[in-house]
């Protein structure tokens, strides 16, 4: 299992994690909604990936790269660290892994 695996896996599973605790903490449903279906395509991707589906990189990467937005966005306009910041922080490292290995496979 190669690294990018394991970093789309991660933000994966942290994607759907902080789903969950966004529901929990502030009830809020589309934290919910958006962490479970980002969460899991990157958990689809992961697999998909394990199986040697070199699609399955790229949708690694756009999922990765609009979560990266979206918190960029969100630090920006809260200037609260958590969770924005955190998650604009893990998603690049997650995205710069993801693009080395593009880049490495072709």
């Amino acid at each position: 299992m190669n690294l990018s695996i394991i970093a789309v896996l991660a933000y994966g599973i942290l994607a759907i994690v902080g789903g969950i605790i966004g529901y929990i903490q502030a009830n809020s449903k589309v934290s919910l909604l958006s962490g479970s279906i980002s969460g899991l395509l990157l958990l689809f991707a992961a697999y998909f990936q394990f199986q040697g589906q070199s699609w399955a990189l790229i949708v690694a990467a756009l999922v990765t790269g609009a979560l990266v937005v979206f918190f960029a966005l969100r630090l920006a306009k809260t200037r609260k660290f958590m969770p924005a910041g955190l998650m604009t922080i893990l998603g690049v490292l997650a995205l710069v892994v993801i693009v080395n290995q593009l880049v490495a496979g072709k």
